[in-house]
């Protein structure tokens, strides 16, 4: 500026100046909130996950946290969804959005600078200045830079901008999530598949059995040694195991179509692999991580952190808002009454000067603003230990659900062994005639739940151990997508200064 106008600002621009570099910013300062105190999640009682399954403290997860139950078919859908998600597509677009929002708050912190141009046309008023006389008519041109910088005395700048570096610090958290979600969506349902996929094998062996036993009680019943009665609860227990096949193949469909949505397709052009559970292996190490550490790992934690901190610049907008405005500015202009005379030496013009705007008075508008803004950080406060509250507790019900899982697995298969031994020994003594065909259908309907149970258990057991992967951040500081986004992030933090 002071190249441009060829002589010293004037004292009292030359102060301000040297008040802007001084300015104070209003509002509180971030910090980020205190780790818990809490060195565990369970109550006294309680107990994790045992057997085949055991704790790995510290060990961290990376981005690629499926790949843990050694499913070649699973990699490859889950990266196709990565690659094809319509909601992770808008969630990475509304982090870019964000981030230039954040980069055209920073940008209000520099001397903004412009070429004007102008041409206007004016009758001079003579009688004004005490002249009688026609009115002449000119035309006058104009053009040249302009250069303004608003002082920020009070950080209202800098707070704007740090408020839209917080809020697209905020995206890209959600960004994680929505990362995380996919994902693990992908893996509950792949899982879900190949549960009813053993489910409806199940089911069918278990019709083919009914039907061995209706065959078995009329050749019986040909032989007198049934009667119609027998071959009715016969024909009515194939029927009634007949009925669980539908709903088992419609949950299986709406697997398949949710898996294809989650790719990026209409179940009409893509189907996902037909998987089953013998295609995975359960992890046999589970991370787990002290409350300290989970708090700065999982990405919803991290974006009510950060929207936190963009409610807390917030405040200091708002108070500073309540304090003057001041802007210096200054134009090296061309001015001549036609165009063939500007860019000469005596067409420049030069102007510098500052400017100042205080509020005085707007009907209490500024301090409820302010008042507005405090109770909204009170909120996000507020929402921000709800949401470490409600962390803590899906960790300590999966811990739970783990150390169940394992039971319910173990008591399932003893079950299953149990009713197929009693199933084989019943038909052997129906066979020689030592009981009726109802001991026979009882223990055909217990090694039926038997199966059925020992299958759902088992899928019970994979889909909690994804949901612990998910619960413990799932290694979301490793996906390419974050560090597609990282250096405009950093880029962005630079620019308003935090």
């Amino acid at each position: 500026m002071m190249l441009m106008t060829r002589r010293p600002l004037p004292a009292a621009l030359a102060a301000l100046f040297a008040a802007s570099v001084a300015a104070c910013t209003m509002g509180p300062d971030f910090t980020r909130p205190p780790a818990p105190p809490e060195d565990g999640y369970l109550a006294k009682g309680e107990r994790g996950p045992a057997g085949q399954q055991h704790e790995a403290l510290g060990q961290r997860l990376s981005g690629d946290w499926w790949t843990l139950f050694r499913s070649p078919e699973l990699d490859a859908v889950v990266r196709q969804s990565i690659a094809g998600n319509q909601d992770l597509a808008a969630a990475e677009s509304s982090l870019g959005q964000a981030v230039q929002e954040a980069a055209v708050a920073a940008g209000a912190l520099y001397p903004q600078a412009d070429l004007m141009a102008a041409a206007d046309r004016e009758r001079i008023n003579l009688m004004a200045y005490g002249f009688t006389g026609p009115s002449p008519v000119l035309n006058l041109y104009q053009v040249g830079p302009t250069v303004s910088y608003a002082l920020d005395l009070f950080g209202k700048l800098h707070r704007q901008a740090e408020e839209a570096g917080a809020l697209a610090e905020a995206k890209a958290y959600q960004l994680d999530a929505a990362y995380l979600a996919l994902t693990g969506d992908v893996v509950v349902q792949a899982l879900a598949m190949a549960s009813l996929n053993a489910q409806i094998a199940a089911a069918e062996d278990i019709v083919a059995d009914d039907q061995q036993n209706l065959q078995l009680v009329r050749t019986a019943k040909a032989a007198g040694s049934a009667t119609d009665v027998d071959v009715l609860h016969a024909d009515s227990q194939l029927a009634n195991d007949r009925t669980q096949l539908p709903p088992l193949r419609q949950g299986l469909a709406e697997a398949r179509h949710a898996l294809a949505v989650l790719v990026g397709h209409a179940p009409a052009e893509w189907s996902p692999p037909d998987f089953a559970l013998a295609g995975f292996r359960l992890p046999d190490r589970l991370p787990i991580n002290l409350p300290s550490a989970l708090v700065r790992q999982r990405p919803d934690i991290l974006a009510a952190e950060a929207a936190l901190h963009a409610a807390g610049a917030a405040v200091g907008v708002a108070t500073a808002q309540m304090y003057p405005d001041i802007t210096l500015s200054a134009d090296l202009l061309q001015q001549a009454t036609f165009p063939g005379q500007l860019f000469q030496e005596m067409a420049t013009a030069i102007t510098a000067g500052g400017g100042l705007t205080a509020p005085l008075f707007h009907g209490g508008a500024l301090a409820a603003q302010r008042a507005a803004a405090e109770a909204a950080y009170k909120t996000a406060l507020a929402r921000y230990r709800q949401t470490v509250l409600r962390a803590f507790a899906q960790v300590a019900d999966i811990l739970q659900a783990l150390a169940h899982d394992a039971e319910s697995v173990a008591t399932e298969d003893k079950a299953v062994a149990s009713a197929e031994a009693s199933l084989r020994l019943t038909r052997l003594s129906y066979a020689a005639g030592n009981v009726g065909v109802l001991q026979v259908l009882d223990a055909q309907r217990q090694y039926q739940q038997a199966r059925l149970g020992a299958v759902r258990a088992q899928a019970k057991r994979y889909v909690d151990t994804a949901q612990l992967f998910l619960a413990m951040g799932g290694g979301w500081w490793d996906w390419p997508g974050r560090a597609g986004h990282a250096p405009e992030l950093e880029a962005v933090a630079g620019g308003s200064g935090q």
